[in-house]
């Protein structure tokens, strides 16, 4: 069951936001090859504002992803896009519904 997450909130420095969009679309093919990342989006909170939602089966998972090559990328792009450090929060996930398109 899924039930570990977490939330990235990314603010873009004036003039940045395409480059963040781009630095994002590039973490979605970083978290294909994470096996222990089941669920991950990139998401537009406002025309700066940015953000990531990613959630795991277990702790374990979530700490691979903590110290993987998404975070390893969002640290080192940080002082070129984010006009303050990126905040990551754990969440605890209550109830998910995932239903897949039909095709």
């Amino acid at each position: 069951m899924i039930k570990y997450a977490l939330f990235a909130r990314l603010e873009a420095k004036p003039g940045k936001e395409g480059d963040v969009e781009k630095f994002l679309e590039a973490g979605l093919a970083m978290a294909r090859d994470e096996k222990t990342t089941p669920i991950w989006f990139a998401l537009r909170l406002s025309p700066t504002t940015f953000g990531v939602f990613d959630a795991f089966e277990n702790e374990a998972g979530r700490q691979a992803h903590l110290t993987g090559p998404i975070a390893q990328a969002l640290m080192a792009k940080a002082p070129e896009l984010f006009a303050a450090p990126p905040s990551i929060e754990p969440i605890e996930v209550l109830g998910l519904k995932n239903a897949a398109p039909a095709s």
